[in-house]
């Protein structure tokens, strides 16, 4: 948990940047009931924290009973609890009547499963990106108002101590004006095998999991973990990765969304079965700065495996929001010496869920907006799929962030959603 001087320096810190701050002061009973939708390996870890905050874990959801399996071991482990498990979560929702769902499906299932849930009388923490269109995500925002819920996003980078105080730093104007962001993410990989259809497993409900997508073929590519790599369920890197980074710009920024942008990505290098870019490049022009995305899933190296994040580019210095190594400024002045923050992290997998956890509870208690509420996670989660929109089209989109619409261009504004595969419904803002 927090300890009393962390906490003090992250509500400083967040109180000067004109965000809420963590609430652990809120009066807050962490023992709601809460359900998962989505057992797998993130799932778990949010699990895990809410469980260690206290949770009451009512229910474990998902189509593929393995996985829930896992998760149900681990939940007995940390708790000594023992949920249900459920198939479909709308059964669950209707017979646990949880007081908190916590949503971490693959990307295609967000929205519904966040929407239903906001419905049903649960408030609730989604898994980003919130979802796989942008009129999905308005959807959503509309839901979780209507429904006066508290709707948590995961971008738990907003509560990372060192994103904190490293946006205190650039909002400070130390490293001057900022004219240019990159944001980037460069694993490794390679050509790749194509990975052959097989039969379903066993305890896997196949045409659940692919729910309001389109139905195709079981492909151990594709489950547990390689769906965000098919476009039908995800939004390949920077729609996985590239929130996170755009959440960071905009954050500093405060901007609700770019005006203009433009990308293009293919497929160099991987030959397997994927269909997602391996390599992209996006530009995102605000008003006053211009914001580059860039990845690529080959070639890796050790600098770019330890530098991915953001590096801001200012009149005073360059200052890079990392992941694993903190926060650096180098100072324009090479007289000057470099200031570092290194990270505070939790494991596994080196992550702040704990403390968007706290938040996300302290925001219950309070009646008042989480720091990654669902509109803000609309705003992050639109600029990645702007990104992907662009490269689709092969050309250059205008963007009104007010009435979210691409300007002059209605093939790409239908793009702004997609059919869902009956009998699902696509949800309307």
């Amino acid at each position: 948990m927090l300890n009393r001087r962390d906490f003090v320096r992250t509500t400083a810190a967040a109180a000067a940047l004109g965000v809420p701050a963590i609430r652990a002061h809120a009066k807050v009973d962490p023992a709601y009931t809460t359900a998962l939708i989505g057992g797998g390996w993130w799932g778990t870890n949010i699990l895990r924290e809410a469980l260690r905050a206290g949770s009451k874990s009512v229910a474990i959801c998902d189509p593929d009973r393995r996985q829930a399996e896992i998760c149900l071991a681990e939940v007995g482990k940390v708790s000594g609890q023992s949920p249900k498990i459920y198939r479909d979560y709308r059964e669950m929702l209707d017979r646990e009547k949880p007081q908190v769902v916590i949503v971490a499906t693959p990307d295609h299932w967000h929205p519904l499963a966040m929407i239903d849930s906001v419905k049903a009388g649960a408030h609730v923490y989604v898994e980003k990106p919130i979802s796989h269109t942008i009129d999905e995500g308005k959807a959503m925002v509309k839901a979780a108002r209507e429904a006066g819920k508290t709707v948590q996003v995961g971008t738990h980078r907003r509560v990372s101590p060192h994103n904190v105080s490293g946006m205190e730093f650039l909002r400070s104007g130390k490293a001057g004006k900022v004219g240019m962001v990159r944001a980037f993410v460069h694993y490794g990989g390679g050509e790749g095998q194509v990975t052959p259809d097989s039969d379903v497993p066993k305890g896997l409900d196949w045409d659940l999991w692919c729910g309001p997508a389109p139905l195709v073929p079981f492909n151990a590519k594709m489950h547990p973990k390689g769906f965000r790599s098919f476009l039908n369920y995800a939004n390949g890197t920077l729609g996985d990765w590239g929130i996170h980074w755009m959440d960071q710009i905009l954050w500093w920024s405060g901007e609700k969304a770019p005006r203009k942008v433009a990308s293009f990505g293919a497929r160099h290098i991987n030959r397997d079965n994927t269909d997602a870019p391996d390599t992209q490049v996006a530009q995102f022009e605000f008003e006053n700065f211009t914001a580059v995305w860039e990845h690529r899933q080959y070639a890796a190296n050790e600098a770019e495996r330890t530098n991915v994040g953001c590096y801001f580019y200012g009149t005073e210095g360059t200052f890079h929001m990392g992941w694993l190594d903190g926060w650096t400024f180098y100072p324009a002045d090479t007289r000057k010496a470099p200031i570092h923050q290194a990270p505070t992290l939790h494991e596994p997998d080196q992550q702040n869920i704990r403390e968007l956890w706290a938040d996300f509870l302290g925001a219950i208690a309070s009646g008042k907006p989480p720091i990654s509420d669902i509109e803000v996670g609309h705003r992050s989660t639109s600029m990645s799929l702007l990104g992907m929109l662009s490269m689709k089209l092969g050309r250059s989109v205008r963007w009104d962030a007010e009435a979210q619409r691409v300007v002059g261009d209605e093939e790409a504004n239908g793009l702004l959603r997609r059919a869902y595969r009956s009998p699902h419904v696509y949800p309307t803002a």
